[in-house]
C-alpha cells in the first residue's frame, strides 16, 4: 500500500501563487504515475496534471502555462506549483498515484492511491 499526504493549500488572492506537496510513504516505487485532481463544490472531480514515471507531464488545458507538476523521487514527493491563480481554481486538490497506461491518466478511476485533499481558495 501507498499512503499519500497533501499539504500547501490555503487562501490566496487572484494572481498569487501556491505550491502543493504530496508526500508518499509505504510501498513506493518509481513506476507510479502521480497526478493531481481537483473538485469544486457541486462539481465532479477533474484531472489537473500528471507526471508519469517516465518524467513526461500532461496538463488540463485550463492550467497550461500556469501550473507545473514535478517530482522528487529521492524524497518521494510530488509538487504542483500553481501561479497566476484564478477564482475558478478554487477546489479541494487531491494527489493520486497509479500505474495506468498513457491513455488513461485523466481518469480518476484508474488511480489506486489517493490523498485526503487540501483546500485551495482563490479570492477575486
Amino acid at each position: 500500500q501507498v499512503q499519500l499526504v497533501e499539504s500547501g493549500g490555503g487562501l490566496v488572492q487572484a494572481g498569487d501563487s501556491l505550491r502543493l506537496s504530496c508526500k508518499a510513504s509505504g510501498r513506493t516505487d518509481n513506476s507510479i504515475n502521480m497526478g493531481w485532481f481537483r473538485q469544486a463544490p457541486g462539481k465532479e472531480r477533474e484531472f489537473v496534471a500528471v507526471i508519469r514515471w517516465t518524467g513526461n507531464t500532461y496538463y488540463t488545458d485550463s492550467v497550461k502555462g500556469r501550473f507545473t507538476i514535478s517530482r522528487d523521487d529521492a524524497e518521494n514527493t510530488v509538487y504542483l506549483q500553481m501561479n497566476s491563480l484564478k477564482p475558478e481554481d478554487t477546489a479541494v486538490y487531491y494527489c493520486a498515484g497509479g500505474r495506468q497506461s498513457i491513455g488513461y491518466y485523466k481518469r480518476a478511476t484508474t488511480y489506486d492511491y489517493w490523498g485526503q485533499g487540501t483546500q485551495v481558495t482563490v479570492s477575486s
